[in-house]
């Protein structure tokens, strides 16, 4: 059986990557798909070196630092990917890789970390965000999301099975698609973080600094509570922004090492999350570290966390994304939080491992392809 892997774009290793990553795994002999290759010679493990077929979008000017900016041709790129020799195409798509061409005996599933957010839900957050809600660029741009939505819908009739990565992102792809979705969720490096038990007099966040990520939210709230500690790790484009906010009691400390935030997750009384995430990787790291979660409740958090009134709970939610929600939270958290064990916290993360998620997706690979083959 000949296999294809399809992935948007090459230059990072996060949350979209690790799914690549372990599909490999599954898959050794697959050969790899992507819009655009740009990862350096020493971050290749990841894809097992592998030489990647990339699309003419690889060689446009400035592309290596701005292909994002080349969206509008993704879908164009993406279709002239010639996979007619492949059995089984695997999508790992949260942008356009969904896109891909098939035929009909071919099987083609795709594993969805979301539909295309700055398309659908997320346009007026996105364009305002970006500056492009109004104006002839908005005009333009506004053009592009709609011709992008329509390409969107109609490629989804080519999926033959979907997989979401969460119950969240599943609603997501039946209200833009109307199709049905399985879930199987993504794969976190539990082994990388280690419970500690002994935690320390203060509160944790770590995020890369934009907009959605509300970490301007979360140091407001702490610059309140003037009683409190909060250490927060991440740069961004927010960063100077969130620095004029933060109150003594808080510490930016800018990007760190991995080596350096685990050891600060693993202390810490209590991670604070505030974004509403399609999954949300970190939550659970900060789990398997033995630590409490306080986390917005939306998104993927509610299926990751367990809250306190639940069996063997793990976190404390709040429900609305507001400095004094997160307030309220946070007092709460003092007074009930003792209840929320390291163990608890620990043993919830393990539902979330790389070998789970590999056995899932073989098993419902394996079940899908003899389906295929007896219609």
């Amino acid at each position: 059986m000949k296999v294809a892997i399809v992935h948007e774009w090459l230059d990072t290793y996060a949350g979209s990557e690790r799914v690549v990553e372990q599909l490999l795994e599954i898959f050794p002999e697959a050969n790899l798909y992507s819009v655009v290759d740009f990862l350096p010679s020493n971050k290749r493990s990841f894809i097992m070196n592998k030489v990647v077929t990339t699309s003419f979008i690889q060689r446009l000017p400035f592309a290596k630092k701005k292909f994002r900016q080349y969206l509008p041709l993704m879908p164009i790129a993406v279709e002239q990917f010639d996979l007619s020799q492949y059995d089984l195409i695997l999508s790992s798509s949260h942008a356009v890789a969904k896109g891909v061409i098939t035929g009909p005996n071919q099987l083609h599933v795709s594993y969805v970390h979301s539909p295309i957010r700055y398309a659908w839900d997320l346009q007026h957050q996105y364009l305002t965000e970006s500056g492009l809600n109004k104006g002839m660029k908005g005009m333009i741009a506004k053009w592009i999301l709609h011709k992008m939505r329509l390409w969107d819908y109609r490629t989804a009739n080519s999926v033959d099975e979907f997989i979401a990565n969460s119950r969240f992102i599943s609603k997501r792809i039946y209200k833009f698609y109307r199709r049905e979705s399985s879930v199987i969720y993504p794969p976190v490096d539990i082994n990388s973080f280690i419970m500690c038990e002994t935690k320390e007099d203060f509160y944790f966040t770590a995020s890369r600094m934009v907009p959605y990520k509300r970490i301007d939210m979360i140091v407001e709230a702490f610059t309140k509570m003037p009683d409190k500690k909060l250490l927060v790790i991440g740069d961004g484009p927010e960063f100077n922004k969130i620095k004029e906010k933060a109150g003594r009691n808080v510490t930016l400390l800018g990007y760190q090492t991995f080596e350096i935030l685990r050891d600060h997750m693993q202390r810490a009384k209590a991670f604070v999350f505030a974004a509403e995430e399609d999954f949300g990787i970190i939550p659970v790291e900060a789990q398997a570290c033995g630590t409490p979660v306080i986390a917005y409740g939306k998104g993927g958090s509610l299926e990751t966390i367990r809250n306190i009134g639940e069996d063997n709970p793990t976190g404390l939610f709040y429900k609305e994304q507001t400095v004094q929600s997160l307030i309220d939270a946070v007092n709460f958290f003092e007074k009930e939080g003792h209840i929320i064990t390291p163990n608890n916290c620990r043993n919830n993360s393990l539902r979330f491992s790389p070998e789970r998620f590999k056995d899932e997706i073989r098993s419902f690979v394996s079940a899908k392809l003899k389906e295929f083959q007896c219609s």
